[in-house]
């Protein structure tokens, strides 16, 4: 039996089924449900159990199946194979403990923008909350849904955040646990019976990335290449898309006075154009300010009726008055918001553009030796966006804190399942058809590593992203480095000073800027012969590898 008809005979067979309520509605049985509380200003605040403060990447598996398998990259970390006896297992009991509740809500949304390729979702959950998110974070479902390519092939996700799987019934089956029990939680996906689970973890990006992954993989066959982008679109019609890890400044510079915001997180680059693909953002809110971040401040903190406003601020630190505070990061850093586009003064409401003039891979290079702009050929694009680099900082036992690379394929590797040379030749692809120019900009530190050096000042870094997006760093003169295989411009526009564009000489001692540079060419080298040494990359993509 197709899940579809499982779930329809499950909601027939159910006496209490509440289906797309009204938003309010939603917001409403979340608080009478002790779902959530409502905050001073209006917004609902939760909770969750400490083991779901964030995604569980080892519990989130997927269905291996003969049909399907070539499709997806096992070596990847984040491509955790299960059975189809085993998803059967979860499906069964999802439906079990469905049956069971005293109330059930439904919502029926869309992923994706642009209608042609809108992926109907129907969740099925005993919470009203997730209820509320999806509503947040999922599309309307738009009048011309019958003309996409998934009209007739729907989507179905169960969620039952806080039930928790039998361990002794998935011996053998899930992950063990270091204290050698099975796990109890499982987030699954069944790319071809078209359903996810979400059993045991309650963090509300579950279902969000979920969902992103499911995207991530049905779309380049289509012909249609997802990414983990935020975008945006000028006076002019033009857009951009800016592509980067935590702490790059993706949300921060895609927001942009001058320019409408298309959306934060996701979107997908068709044969039209590029579409967001949610309705909503999914933001960060440790040490969240108004000063720092207007729109996502005023999105979360506005004042309104409660049954109005609908914002769920997951794990954050309140008072008893009512009152959040972000700055309290002892239950977790990654408290979060969840809040609809519109709550954002300067979006386009279509979600939608033309084809990007510019994308922008962004990098917190905390080695400083990378420039704060540098111009990517198609070869040197597939490159980079294959490595997904930045840094972090991690501190060692005698205080010192020291960069360490970091590298997630398509900056989002945990979300992009396909094998990765299928991304990258899209990518170069679309480049070459569109003529779309690629930059690198380095919004980590100068004149030394962190610790030594400074980073770059974010007027700077506006002022270059200024540059790109309109165009000005298109016509430049520039000169490759040979170690990091990238074309640095000789100058910028926009009164940035030309001593700071070649990283060797914002540092005193050329020497240690030598090792240091060496050091992270390394890096990328050792990375990439781990990641893709097997995958029979192009030779004209391999050359473009630091340390190559």
């Amino acid at each position: 039996m197709k899940i579809e008809e499982m779930a329809k005979n499950l909601l027939n067979g159910h006496n209490n089924v509440k289906e797309d309520l009204k938003r309010s509605e939603l917001i409403k049985r979340s608080v009478e449900r002790k779902e959530a509380i409502v905050s001073k200003n209006g917004a609902l605040a939760t909770w969750t159990p400490p083991e779901s403060t964030g995604r569980s990447p080892k519990d989130t598996v997927t269905v291996k199946r003969k049909e399907s398998e070539n499709n997806i990259d096992w070596d990847s970390p984040y491509n955790i194979p299960i059975d189809e006896r085993t998803f059967d297992m979860l499906l069964e009991d999802a439906l079990n403990l469905l049956k069971g509740k005293d109330e059930i809500f439904v919502t029926n949304r869309v992923i994706g923008a642009d209608s042609k390729y809108a992926l109907p979702v129907k969740t099925i959950t005993d919470k009203a909350l997730t209820a509320l998110f999806t509503d947040n974070m999922f599309r309307p479902v738009p009048s011309g849904i019958s003309k996409s390519i998934f009209s007739d092939s729907p989507f179905t996700l169960f969620v039952l955040p806080y039930d928790k799987l039998d361990r002794k019934r998935y011996e053998g089956r899930l992950r063990k646990l270091p204290s050698g029990e099975t796990t109890n939680m499982a987030i699954a996906i069944d790319y071809d019976r078209r359903a996810g689970i979400v059993i045991g973890s309650a963090y509300l990006g579950s279902v969000k990335k979920l969902m992103f992954t499911v995207m991530n993989y049905y779309l380049p066959e289509k012909g249609i290449l997802p990414l983990h982008a935020s975008a945006n679109e000028g006076k002019d019609g033009s857009s951009a898309l800016f592509l980067g890890l935590s702490g790059t400044g993706k949300t921060t510079l895609s927001a942009d006075p001058e320019r409408a915001l298309l959306g934060d997180d996701e979107h997908g680059w068709s044969d039209d154009g590029i579409a967001n693909f949610e309705n909503g953002c999914y933001a960060k809110m440790i040490r969240l300010s108004a000063e720092k971040e207007p729109e996502i401040y005023n999105a979360v903190m506005h004042k309104d009726d409660y049954l109005n406003h609908g914002a769920i601020v997951e794990n954050a630190m309140i008072y008893p008055d009512g009152e959040f505070d972000f700055y309290d990061a002892r239950l977790t850093e990654n408290s979060r918001s969840s809040y609809p586009l519109v709550y954002l003064s300067n979006i386009k409401e279509s979600s939608t553009s033309g084809h990007p003039k510019t994308i922008i891979f962004l990098t917190a290079d905390a080695n400083g030796v990378l420039p704060p702009v540098a111009k990517l050929n198609e070869e040197q694009a597939m490159l980079w966006f294959l490595m997904g680099y930045t840094s972090k900082l991690a501190g060692t036992e005698t205080g010192i804190v020291d960069p360490v690379s970091t590298f997630s394929r398509f900056f989002g590797e945990p979300f992009m399942p396909r094998n990765p040379n299928e991304y990258a030749e899209m990518l170069g692809e679309k480049m070459r058809k569109h003529n779309t120019d690629v930059y690198l900009i380095n919004t980590g530190w100068t004149g030394g590593p962190y610790g030594v050096g400074k980073r770059f000042d974010i007027d700077i870094t506006r002022k270059i992203v200024e540059a790109a997006v309109t165009g000005k760093l298109r016509d430049l003169e520039y000169y490759e480095d040979p170690r990091f295989h990238i074309n640095i411009p000789k100058r910028c526009p926009g009164d940035v000073p030309s001593e700071i564009l070649d990283p060797k000489f914002t540092w005193k001692n050329k020497e240690e800027f030598e090792k240091r540079a060496d050091k992270l060419a390394q890096d990328f080298s050792n990375h990439f012969d781990k990641a893709y040494g097997n995958k029979n990359l192009p030779e004209k993509i391999v050359k473009q590898c630091p340390g190559k």
